[in-house]
């Protein structure tokens, strides 16, 4: 498939970073939540390396916030998701599927607990902002709902914990998984969690303060030299061998949480009331038909634009493979794909067609890593 560029406008929003990675070298992007995300600095298998062995700074403001506040918000957070928040904490990040009456997949966001009455809701690519205010007049909760001026940079890699401790201090270090803090730059305080969109370790910056913001991304470039920092992006050849799922990749409104493996974050028998807490039950009751996999092909390359039709040995379909790429790892390519019941076993043999040439392989579990 040929590449083609972007036309930048006020639909397709610039971050305040944007000028900055487009000096460092960005050789892609995306859009994400109407914004652009880098997709790419050069040589993807490159930032992939050096990802799981330094530290990258990514401009990641496309992960946009969903704030809701007011005295009703916890009613209306825990309303669109189907994970118990009832006894969440002030300081914490959820990870949290959102569905809608049917039990489809809205999005997966993380939520953030800033207070009782205020919530951030950072989310994957998809509006829900609009679903959040439907459902907010739909039920005459008194809240208030807004996108907030917030442009997230990740600090990403396992190098991250050193260059973080070195600007920070020592009371980052105590930050754990998914909690988060605030933490003085320059006299600016910035809510900095210990998160972020790879299984490397690392933390999400959300800058409120954009000037501050700014001065904090050149101040990593300049503190992370000893740490060999660079700038980097989401890496597809790491988030699929981490099986980090991506909405609208991996996953759609077509997909409840259970086909996609997400049983642990669905609290179907706590007291908590949630859209689709009945479809949910039922869904379970009767089963899946269908589940996320891993599969694994005898391929040295794959450039997958969209779905591709997973087939068995006697050519007939039994999954749709939505996400995939060459893993340097395992020395072929590997994906994600939706498989149907009954040929979700690990090894069972298949066949998918890539530009005229069929390859065999074979289904696996996720993660790979």
């Amino acid at each position: 498939m040929k590449n083609y560029s972007i036309a930048k406008s006020r639909r397709v929003r610039s971050t305040p970073y944007t000028s900055r990675i487009e000096n460092q070298g960005v050789t892609a992007y995306t859009t994400y939540n109407h914004m652009l995300l880098p997709a790419a600095f050069g040589s993807l298998e490159d930032s992939y390396h050096h990802l799981k062995k330094d530290v990258q700074i990514w401009d990641v403001a496309g992960e946009r916030q969903v704030e809701i506040s007011g005295k009703d918000s916890s009613k209306l957070v825990q309303l669109m998701t189907c994970r118990d928040l009832s006894k969440s904490k002030n300081g914490r990040c959820y990870y949290c599927p959102i569905i809608d009456d049917q039990a489809g997949l809205i999005n997966d966001p993380v939520v953030l607990r800033l207070n009782e009455n205020k919530w951030w809701i950072s989310i994957a690519d998809s509006d829900v902002i609009l679903f959040a205010k439907g459902l907010a007049i739909g039920h005459k909760f008194d809240v208030k709902i807004l996108e907030p001026n917030v442009d997230i940079m990740a600090v990403q890699g396992p190098k991250s914990f050193k260059l973080m401790e070195k600007v920070f201090g020592e009371k980052i270090t105590k930050l754990k998984f998914f909690g988060f803090d605030y933490f003085d730059f320059r006299g600016t305080n910035h809510l900095i969690a210990q998160s972020g969109w790879s299984k490397q370790g690392g933390y999400e910056i959300y800058v409120e303060n954009t000037q501050s913001g700014l001065e904090l991304y050149d101040y990593l470039f300049e503190e992370g030299k000893e740490f060999n920092v660079k700038p980097g992006c989401p890496n597809l050849i790491e988030r699929i061998e981490s099986a980090l799922l991506s909405y609208g990749n991996d996953m759609d409104n077509n997909d409840n949480p259970f086909e996609c493996g997400f049983d642990k974050f669905v609290n179907l028998e706590s007291g908590i009331d949630f859209l689709g807490k009945e479809k949910l039950k039922k869904i379970k009751s009767e089963g899946i038909k269908k589940k996320l996999m891993g599969i694994q092909l005898e391929a040295k390359e794959i450039s997958l634009a969209s779905s591709l039709s997973v087939k068995d040995e006697k050519s007939e379909i039994i999954g749709e493979l939505r996400s995939a790429c060459y893993s340097p790892h395992f020395g072929n390519v590997i994906g994600i794909a939706m498989m149907n019941r009954p040929f979700w076993s690990v090894s069972q043999p298949v066949k998918i067609e890539i530009n005229n040439n069929t390859f065999s392989g074979k289904v696996c579990d996720l993660p790979f890593i």
